[in-house]
């Protein structure tokens, strides 16, 4: 702390203010001329599980042995409600043709469909009422997104050409005329790309609309209100190039949904670590004739918080390298950077800022000193309003009045939240948090009234048998599975014979957490059947790929994150509160209340997403985000407001310091509280569910740690444990 106070006097000084200004905005002007920004090289798809699993090497035995059929299906679904008429079929059957003799970009195979005489094709590929037809169409496996897109846009172009019509244009449940849509695998990457492609800006534009309005309310002083929002957008223009930099060498992968987090997440902590400084700085005016020795005392007080603050979510952040699964891992390096950067902004450009303009930074409402005048004509100083002021000691006269009953109660009415978290159904479903009016979603709906909806995106299963009647043996009793529809195939290995891959359609749908339980019990059937035929080793001779499969590997990678980065993000934590408090009391009280914070905002966020928002299920991936963000920003708050308690124990009695901290911090945390809320419930206007649904959660997590656990739960227990909180550390309290 001595060490950022000195830092603090040489950056605030004369020249220092300018000099530190002026070295922020070369650096960042430096940074966009030398390297891209990092939303250019941003991807919408990557490999989110590991080579080492079971759906990963089955992918990877399917493509080397079955090349035929180890492409990505993008499933074209032809409709029209009156039934298909026999000219709709013959230009579907030329479609299927003008493929098979000219594939498109990145086309890696077209079942011949085509070579099926009319009645075939009708008996075998209509629905029960005429009305559809589903024709599939692979791409290769290694080609992004937005190569699919282009081979699938111009298999569109064709198709519009065919028909005279563009039928990927028409409503799917338009009275008369044809419709399509192209789902399946392939499809469903390329809307959800096209989803994060449109988000960028709008995101930006509404995150920063949403925390200049609040503080213009909040505050009512434009200067203020720019002050941070300065700060935040150089530390945004300067951590841009840093991850372009590092995605263009290739140390990290920047994908565009934690690049929409990332701009939530500066906006908002970057937002609420300013006001921390801001709002000691102004309290000191009215104390300090001198602007600058405000600040300095300001910086004081404030800076330690601020540096502990940061250095909490960084690491709760770098601890997702510990993570398997893709999108966790990668999102440590791009966020915890962007702390790092905006936590030294805080830490030095915003003193400087404020060092320039001084008490004009609160312009109208500029506080003064009893004793200095209110204007140019020398009348009487009026107090400026003052935000904070109304409720600054009604959180803390209550908390120490009835320490016990406001633990009791806050406890009661967390844990009542809390209990709901458990009715929370998840989902590892893409496709369900998709828009309904989406073309892979309505051609997903169309394929589930008319076919089996296994048919959207089949499971292959491989087998490995000396003998074919043992492989055939696995392939029936796959077929009497209750969970399947139908088998087909088999087709055998091109370099290893005895390999025999089957396509498996399920009876439900294969993006469902019915459908994730069924693969284990799959995998088994298959290998009790090759075990009943006398083949050794059954259980390595099974392997079962698609995307069911690579579901429901990713709910186990997720489940096992969860298992390793929750106990090691609340040991480092705990061990920063211990060096920095000092006591492994208030360590372990602060972290247990956000960990039942958290607990409460789950429950709080299934009642509103389920009960109020109509949502069947949640994003299982969203636990351990939530949990990465609620941690460490719940413990940002407990942080600033025990750090004023633990201040004023050392003259003051417990209770006295408890009321007077509480009150000292109540106004800026809350105005931060709402900042933070506001910018993560900005992520719920997002088209994509999954981050409306992390943003829902994490905006009530951020709003019950800023009106209950900050101002009433931790300093009741702080009150109610008295020298002990301090344990091991301080011996001297009055209490």
């Amino acid at each position: 702390m001595k060490g950022l106070t000195g830092m603090q006097g040489r950056i605030t000084g004369p020249w220092g203010r300018w000099l530190t200004l002026l070295a922020w905005l070369a650096a960042a002007a430096l940074l966009n001329l030398l390297a891209p920004s990092v939303h250019e090289e941003a991807v919408n798809r990557a490999p989110q599980l590991g080579r080492a699993e079971p759906s990963v090497q089955a992918s990877e035995l399917l493509a080397a042995e079955f090349p035929d059929g180890g492409g990505d299906p993008a499933l074209f679904v032809w409709h029209r409600r009156d039934g298909l008429t026999d000219d709709d079929l013959e230009k579907i059957r030329t479609f299927i043709e003008m493929l098979s003799n000219q594939p498109v970009p990145y086309q890696a195979a077209v079942p011949p469909l085509h070579l099926l005489p009319p009645e075939a094709m009708k008996r075998e590929l209509l629905s029960a009422d005429g009305s559809t037809v589903m024709t599939p169409v692979f791409f290769a496996q290694d080609a992004p997104p937005d190569k699919w897109k282009e081979g699938v846009d111009e298999a569109k172009a064709l198709a519009a050409s065919l028909f005279g019509a563009d039928p990927f244009a028409a409503p799917v449940d338009a009275p008369d005329g044809l419709s399509a849509r192209v789902t399946g695998p392939v499809g469903v990457r390329i809307d959800a790309s096209a989803l994060f492609g449109q988000a960028d800006k709008t995101l930006l534009t509404a995150t920063v609309l949403l925390v200049l309005v609040l503080l213009l309310v909040i505050y009512r002083s434009p200067i203020l209100a720019f002050t941070p929002l300065a700060a935040v957008g150089v530390a945004y223009m300067a951590v841009s190039p840093i991850l372009g930099w590092m995605a263009r060498e290739g140390w990290i992968l920047a994908e565009s949904q934690v690049l929409y987090i990332m701009t939530v997440l500066l906006f908002g902590a970057g937002t609420d670590y300013g006001l921390f400084l801001i709002s000691r700085f102004r309290q000191l005016l009215r104390e300090e004739a001198d602007k600058g020795a405000a600040l300095r005392r300001a910086f004081t007080d404030a800076s330690g918080a601020i540096a502990v603050s940061c250095f909490t979510v960084t690491i709760s952040l770098f601890a997702l390298l510990a993570a398997d699964y893709g999108s966790s891992w990668r999102a440590a390096v791009p966020l915890g950077v962007s702390i790092l950067v905006m936590g030294l902004a805080s830490l030095t450009l915003v003193p400087a800022l404020l060092a320039i303009m001084g008490r004009a930074s609160f312009w109208p409402f500029i506080p003064r000193t009893p004793d200095m005048p209110a204007g140019r004509a020398g009348r009487r100083n009026r107090p400026a309003p003052d935000p904070e002021r109304p409720r600054r000691n009604l959180a803390g006269s209550l908390v120490v009045r009835r320490p016990l009953l406001i633990a009791l109660a806050s406890c009661v009415l967390l844990g009542a939240l809390a209990a709901f978290a458990p009715q929370i159904r998840l989902t590892y479903d893409q496709l369900s948090s998709f828009p309904e009016t989406i073309g892979s979603r309505e051609g997903f709906a169309v394929i589930e009234e008319q076919f089996s909806p296994g048919d959207l995106a089949p499971m292959r299963v491989i087998v490995e048998a000396e003998d074919e009647a043992s492989a055939a043996a696995a392939a029936q009793a796959l077929a009497a599975h209750p969970g399947v529809e139908r088998v087909s195939g088999p087709r055998a290995g091109q370099s290893n014979p005895n390999l025999r891959a089957y396509d498996v359609r399920l009876a439900v749908n294969p993006y469902a957490m019915e459908a994730l339980r069924l693969v284990p019990e799959i995998r088994e059937t298959a290998a009790q059947a090759l075990r009943t035929s006398g083949e050794d080793g059954a259980e390595s001779r099974v392997w079962i790929a698609g995307m069911t499969a690579e579901l429901y590997d990713t709910k186990r990678v997720n489940e096992r994150d969860i298992r390793v980065v929750f106990p090691l993000i609340i040991a480092l934590i705990g061990t920063l509160l211990i060096v920095y408090l000092r006591s492994l009391t208030a360590a372990l009280y602060l972290i247990a209340t956000v960990i039942l914070s958290y607990v409460s905002a789950l429950g709080l966020g299934w009642l509103v997403l389920h009960h109020i928002l109509g949502m069947d299920a949640i994003q299982g991936t969203i636990l351990l985000n939530a949990f990465v963000f609620l941690v460490a920003l719940g413990e940002d708050y407990n942080i600033f407001v025990i750090s004023s308690i633990w201040g004023k124990s050392r003259r003051l009695p417990l209770r006295d310091a408890v009321k007077e901290g509480v009150g000292e911090t109540g106004g800026v945390i809350t105005s931060a509280g709402l900042i933070l809320a506001g910018t993560f419930a900005v992520l719920a206007v997002m088209p994509i569910q999954m981050l409306m649904q992390i943003g829902v959660i994490v905006a009530l997590g951020v709003l019950l740690d800023t009106f209950l656990v900050r101002p009433f739960l931790v300093p009741a227990l702080t009150l109610l444990l008295g020298r002990r909180a301090f344990w091991p550390g301080r011996r001297e309290l009055q209490v």
